[in-house]
């Protein structure tokens, strides 16, 4: 398979959601399956879900076309001894098709927390049984860690994880499927590279009906993708990042899908650690995400996206500079000058990360909150306005300003 099976398996894709998410959003006026807003939410109005079903025909409108039906791992250079395998793809997209389901019943009628989770389950392990299963792990500078016997609980964990992660992110106009795009073209690009040109265009395709559902669910949005489509593009960038990437054996593979998916994760984990510090469900629903933290500094949900957007591209082009950088043979050698230029790269990328966590987040934040509370009583000292910024930041319960 080549690039051009890739770049029209993308177009495909994307015309096909295009297309049909009009449709899927007069299906959700009719079986009920709206969003309302709410306190957590950054929905300005009744919106209509089920955009997953859109994303969902434009995947098997390309894979019918350009996906094979097997993709063979082969150890090659660059690889582990020992990996490999062949993935039956067509078992991945029962996979796909099962959380879909799972997730427009969810949007319709909303499921208990333990369903969805069983659901996310089922549909992981048929991704592992048509043969998406990390059997070992190559982390650098360190070696090969063989997973004979617990790769399948892992790769289950890795899925459900990441179904949820993509999820949780969803929570403004355009931003999941924006996100999803950029990672989903990311690790396409990184699997050719790898000689995994049959995961180079699951990811091509999972990009193009991102993108092409996007077209509607950009701000402002007049359909969401819902649980539908969360759960389904989470689904398809773990099974691309185990096939695509991981289980290839090279030695970026457990690095590369961390850095692509970094924004999404450390989202997450930046919410679960906050409801853990205060007692709360991890599965409970907030507004501590960073979409709804930059909303109450003030951004419109354009800059929001915007500076997401930004910071995932970076991150991406970090990944696939770990690749087409020639620092080293990936047989454990290193070149002293393109290291330092790889290194030069990544100190950028970490600098322009703290740049949007700290200042976006806390020095704005605090210049306008400072001006606020100046202007509600002119006598507010410094020390005043240092100790009630860092107390709303760290409980992240604070009005919005601006």
């Amino acid at each position: 398979m080549s690039y051009w099976d890739a770049l029209f398996a993308f177009l495909a894709a994307m015309a096909v959601a295009a297309v049909l998410t009009p449709l899927a959003r007069r299906l959700a006026w009719r079986l009920g399956a709206v969003v309302m807003p709410s306190e957590r939410g950054l929905a300005e109005r009744t919106t209509p879900a089920l955009g997953g079903l859109a994303i969902l025909a434009g995947v098997l409108v390309a894979a019918a076309f350009w996906l094979p039906a097997t993709i063979n791992l082969h150890h090659t250079a660059g690889t582990a001894p020992g990996s490999g395998g062949t993935v039956h793809t067509w078992t991945v997209i029962v996979g796909a098709c099962l959380i879909t389901l799972v997730g427009v019943i969810d949007d319709i009628r909303p499921l208990a927390p333990q369903w969805k989770l069983l659901g996310q389950i089922a549909a992981a392990l048929i991704a592992v049984e048509g043969g998406a299963v990390v059997t070992d792990v190559t982390i650098p500078f360190i070696g090969t860690l063989q997973l004979p016997n617990t790769g399948g609980v892992l790769t289950v964990i890795w899925l459900v994880g990441l179904m949820n992660v993509v999820n949780f992110s969803d929570g403004i106009d355009g931003l999941a499927a924006g996100l999803c795009t950029i990672d989903g073209i990311a690790f396409s690009i990184i699997a050719f590279d790898l000689h995994v040109s049959g995961a180079g265009v699951l990811a091509a395709l999972t990009a193009g009906a991102a993108l092409g559902f996007l077209f509607h669910n950009f701000y402002p949005a007049s359909i969401f993708m819902g649980d539908s489509g969360a759960n389904l593009l989470g689904y398809l960038l773990g099974v691309v990042a185990v096939i695509g990437s991981i289980k290839t054996g090279a030695v970026v593979t457990l690095v590369v899908p961390l850095i692509v998916l970094a924004v999404p994760f450390l989202d997450t984990g930046f919410v679960l650690a906050k409801r853990l510090k205060y007692k709360r469900k991890p599965w409970s629903a907030d507004a501590n995400h960073f979409h709804h933290r930059m909303a109450r500094m003030g951004f419109s949900p354009r800059q929001t996206v915007a500076y997401l957007y930004g910071w995932t591209l970076l991150l991406a082009g970090v990944a696939v500079a770990l690749r087409f950088v020639p620092y080293s043979n990936h047989r454990g050698s290193y070149n002293l000058g393109w290291l330092l230029v790889m290194a030069a790269i990544g100190v950028v990328a970490l600098a322009a990360s703290v740049y949007l966590i700290y200042l976006l987040e806390i020095l704005k934040f605090r210049s306008r909150r400072g001006r606020e509370l100046r202007s509600a009583d002119p006598t507010t000292t410094e020390h005043e306005i240092d100790a009630r910024v860092q107390r709303e930041v760290e409980t992240g319960d604070f009005e919005r300003v601006g």
